[in-house]
């Protein structure tokens, strides 16, 4: 594990594979830690000829904690939305992209393979709008377009993030019982985890850092997130999106709707796929960066 100063933020990350490779940049959804792209992951994404960067955004895992924002009035912000105005957010989901490509600058890399998988999407979206000289590719993972007319999540996937946890320090149990539901609930019925495995990921997620302050903050970023099917229609580089055809949190139209708007762009579509990465579909997801970064200009 290592940290360097990017975008004025501390961001803790890891290199695996060859550092003379073509790197390629992997970006995490809402809350979720480097450690969500398993090691096995970018183990065999690095065994396909790619030197392997995963992060933790600000406010997750071993980066900076966004402590002087305080807790966002979430209220404010849904209002300010509704009113065409911009919202009050703790920081923007371009102030995570930034982040993207600072840790790019810091690290002394030109251009990466941009991935981003939910959250991680749109800022994986961003950093190839706005930053195109710095993007050899773009794989867009069960992400959307910010566009409010697209299919809502369903009221179940919802629910996990209504739902608030147990407090682990009084109810260690509880919270682990209520992270496997939710993770059943959000990965979909086709590709179920074992729940032993589940539960040595949430502890292992627990230890390394516990803090839902942070998840409010970015989960801020996401509602106020203004539409981008504009700055994606200029995006030049080569594109793949991936998305499932069972994801209940971000529906199957979120990733067409994506797909419709980067040109050029191929949509890939997995049977079965929640809004997850099971172990079950690392080589499809592989396969689909892969088929991204094939068609780079180099």
């Amino acid at each position: 594990m290592a940290m360097v100063k990017a975008n004025g933020a501390d961001i803790a990350f890891e290199s695996i594979g060859d550092e003379r490779a073509e790197a390629v940049l992997l970006i995490m959804g809402l809350g979720a830690q480097l450690t969500r792209w398993s090691v096995p992951f970018c183990e065999a994404l690095a065994s396909r000829g790619k030197r392997v960067i995963r992060f933790d955004n600000r406010d997750a895992g071993l980066s900076e904690k966004m402590e002087s924002a305080g807790f966002p009035d979430f209220g404010a912000v849904l209002a300010a939305r509704r009113a065409g105005e911009k919202p009050p957010l703790p920081y923007a989901i371009d102030d995570m992209a930034a982040d993207a490509v600072g840790l790019l600058d810091a690290l002394g890399i030109q251009r990466a393979h941009i991935v981003g998988a939910s959250l991680g999407g749109m800022i994986a979206q961003l950093v190839a709008a706005d930053h195109s000289s710095r993007t050899l590719s773009l794989t867009s993972i069960m992400s959307n377009t910010g566009n409010a007319g697209v299919a809502r999540a369903t009221p179940e996937a919802v629910s996990v993030f209504m739902n608030r946890a147990p407090d682990p320090s009084a109810d260690f149990e509880g919270f682990l019982a209520q992270g496997v539901q939710a993770a059943r609930v959000l990965g979909g019925p086709v590709h179920v985890q074992d729940e032993a495995k589940l539960r040595a990921r949430l502890i292992a997620d627990y230890e390394r850092c516990y803090y839902p302050i942070g998840v409010m903050r970015q989960y801020a970023a996401v509602l106020g997130a203004y539409d981008r099917r504009e700055k994606l229609r200029g995006i030049k580089a080569p594109a793949v999106v991936l998305h499932g055809d069972a994801d209940p949190l971000v529906p199957l139209e979120g990733g067409r709707d994506t797909h419709e708007n980067i040109p050029g762009s191929e949509f890939i579509v997995v049977p079965g796929m929640g809004h997850d990465i099971p172990e079950a579909l690392t080589d499809v997801t592989i396969d689909a960066i892969m088929r991204a970064a094939s068609q780079a200009k180099i």
